[in-house]
């Protein structure tokens, strides 16, 4: 079985204090408690500080265009669903540039977990507000503070049906690292929000504005209930719950495709290329 010191990559090229050290940490260690190797998974990822997270760990690797992480995903999984496949993507990468796919994801519901590094701010490109930006934040390009509203993407899946919901918080190193464990486990689309402080660019939502409002979903709460999920997901201000925050069981989409399921993956066939120079001369 793999150990923490058969994950280490390149050395990392963030800020220092970035929060995407803690996810990095967090999520070797998930897929060491789950007893993985490095080649039993895929790690898809964009364009920005988010995007560079497979090159820092031992994984398979696909680091494609901003926002397209997902469809990357899903035709990887849809190849091999054998493989574990996870997409790593920023807020402006996931919500911005990729938001429909995003959405289209979640109504496939195919078998892929998404870890977004939710940093309210793209931090690549030097600080310009991020669809998750509070309103009144102050970036270089927004001196006088952003005016649009800010997306929730926990309520947005929760109301579309995703099956697995979740929010972390990079400093929380234990939870996050359960959490990662979790989605993985799930059958189904898995969405894992993570608040992930940028000590560069946002001097809004610092470590210390995070420790004074995320708390943790406690014993009690059953993430299978629609109304209170999406109630606990709209929760943002003064106190913003963490944990899963909904959970439900659905037919996967893999499950759905009858050359898929029950059969061995795609890429393990034998092709059969008859009749394919006939079917190619049809468009000549």
């Amino acid at each position: 079985m793999a150990t923490l010191a058969e994950y280490k990559g390149q050395r990392p090229a963030w800020c220092p204090g970035c929060g995407n050290f803690a996810i990095l940490t967090a999520f070797n260690k998930a897929v060491v408690g789950l007893g993985w190797e490095p080649w039993q998974f895929t790690i898809v990822s964009g364009i920005g500080q988010a995007g560079k997270f497979p090159h820092y760990t031992r994984c398979n690797t696909f680091n494609g265009l901003h926002g397209r992480t997902l469809p990357v995903a899903t035709a990887i999984r849809l190849a091999n669903h054998d493989m574990h496949v996870a997409a790593f993507a920023g807020d402006g990468d996931c919500y911005g540039e990729g938001g429909n796919h995003f959405l289209a994801a979640i109504r496939r519901n195919v078998n892929v977990k998404l870890f977004v590094h939710d940093n309210q701010v793209y931090g690549l490109t030097k600080g310009q507000p991020s669809p998750t930006s509070l309103p009144g934040m102050r970036t270089p390009v927004t001196p006088a503070g952003v005016t649009e509203q800010d997306f929730n993407p926990v309520s947005a899946a929760i109301a579309m049906g995703c099956g697995f919901v979740a929010r972390g918080y990079a400093a929380d190193t234990d939870q996050l690292t359960e959490l990662i464990k979790a989605a993985f486990q799930y059958r189904g689309f898995s969405l894992v929000d993570i608040f992930q402080p940028c000590v560069s660019f946002n001097k809004l939502n610092t470590y210390e504005w995070y420790k004074q409002r995320c708390y943790p979903l406690q014993d009690g709460y059953d993430p299978a209930d629609f109304d209170a999920a999406f109630a606990r997901s709209r929760e943002f201000g003064d106190r913003i719950p963490t944990g899963i925050l909904y959970r439900k069981e659905s037919e996967t989409y893999e499950e759905r495709q009858p050359v898929l399921a029950g059969r061995a993956p795609l890429v393990k066939r034998v092709g059969n290329p008859s009749g394919l120079d006939e079917t190619v001369r049809e468009f000549a």
